[in-house]
């Protein structure tokens, strides 16, 4: 097998090179890069090529946060240099030792994770659930189209893709019932999302400008951010997200640089109401992203998501993270909050797909699902417009639903 041979279709080709970390039976873990069928051990070519100083050390790493650290031209040194090793012919035998079949690598958290946030950035997840939940009512708050509006969760249940979800327990309320309860979630949902890694840190008391965004961020990984939608109803007034989400939270295994999604760039949606001044992106780059998600719930595809339908973007969620002078630290993950678009079919949650339960999704097995059910295994994969009219891939983030203990 041609370890630099790039199958027909794959989303894992020259003009992607997504970052992870993997390990071989018995061996450590390394710093490596999706290509193909293959994953390229960076420590060992950087080796095997002759790089030393900085460059080296950073890519000799067992984790990605030195690389994250090192700052927006250490990202495009590795970048060039991991493109010439897999694309020029010079370095094809000293490169081929360090290419292994994806097939035979465990693959592991891709980063240390530092802080983690989530936002609610989708007019159309946000309205559907207003909808839902206040009938007859603005399906927005008020708020909802001044400021990203977002939580800070737990990095420590920050998962890689892989891991079994452990049916949350806690406190459940009804409508109807007199008082609440205690036991495992009966509404158990998931959240497909897009999710950014923070490389370059900011000190406390500063502000990110929306101009900075890409000096500070990375990549972007797949997230689903596993909902327990009974828990979060009842703990939710007169905070936030707690016990419902704090559980897990699964991430994929590969980290695409933003320098990949160059040709993914576009327009955010027109907008109704005007940006306070540290929020205005009219006059910036575009910021939104052409990314498509898909959904399956035991191998049925049951949601295209559309991450170019969000309201806000990337580079907003950034700068109203920091505009109180919170630091960002490497590591750092903020995520989009549900993708959600226009119709049915592109609805990023169950409870939207299902409309609180009332409408359940048929998976065409005989089986309908309004929640998830002990043994449900949920896929979220992506991808991006590359150059010359080629996709390129996020990977996937799957999770299979065990029972509480």
């Amino acid at each position: 097998m041609n370890p630099f041979a790039v199958p027909e279709g794959s989303l894992f080709g020259p003009d992607n090179l997504p970052y992870g970390v993997f390990s071989t039976p018995g061996g450590p873990r390394r710093l490596g890069v999706a290509y193909g069928d293959h994953v390229l051990d960076v420590g060992a070519a950087a080796r095997a090529t002759g790089v030393a100083g900085e460059l080296a050390g950073l890519l000799e790493a067992p984790a990605l946060n030195p690389l994250l650290a090192a700052g927006r031209p250490a990202w495009r040194q590795a970048r060039t240099a991991i493109t010439g090793w897999l694309t020029e012919q010079e370095h094809r035998a000293a490169v081929a030792p360090s290419m292994i079949p994806r097939a035979e690598v465990r693959l592991h958290l891709p980063f240390e994770v530092a802080d983690y946030v989530d936002f609610y950035a989708s007019e159309h997840h946000a309205s559907n659930l207003g909808r839902i939940f206040r009938p007859g009512s603005e399906p927005l708050t008020p708020n909802w189209k001044h400021l990203p509006i977002g939580y800070h969760g737990r990095s420590g249940t920050v998962v890689v893709s892989g891991t079994p979800v452990v049916r949350p327990c806690g406190q459940r309320k009804a409508p109807a019932d007199p008082a609440p309860d205690y036991g495992p979630s009966r509404r158990l949902d998931i959240e497909a999302e897009l999710g950014f890694v923070v490389g370059t840190p900011s000190p406390m008391g500063s502000r990110v400008a929306l101009h900075d965004a890409d000096r500070h961020v990375f990549g972007v990984c797949l997230v689903n951010d596993w909902s327990a939608r009974d828990l979060q109803a009842w703990e939710y007034v007169p905070l936030g997200p707690f016990l419902g989400k704090s559980f897990a939270t699964s991430v994929s295994p590969w980290v695409v640089p933003l320098d990949a999604l160059a040709h993914a760039r576009t327009e955010p949606p027109a907008r109704d109401t005007e940006p306070l001044p540290y929020l205005d992106d009219r006059a910036a780059q575009p910021y939104g992203l052409d990314i498509t998600l898909e959904v399956r719930l035991n191998g049925r595809l049951v949601s295209r998501p559309p991450f170019a339908a969000m309201y806000w973007t990337y580079a907003q969620m950034l700068a109203h993270m920091t505009v109180n002078g919170a630091s960002l630290r490497t590591g750092d993950l903020f995520a989009s909050g549900t993708i959600s678009g226009p119709e049915r079919d592109t609805r990023g949650a169950l409870i939207e797909l299902t409309w609180n339960g009332e409408d359940p999704l048929d998976l065409g097995d005989g089986t309908a699902r309004a929640f998830l059910e002990d043994g449900d295994e949920v896929t979220i994969t992506a991808s991006a417009p590359g150059p010359a009219g080629a996709r390129i891939g996020l990977g996937e983030v799957t999770g299979t639903i065990a029972p509480s203990h």
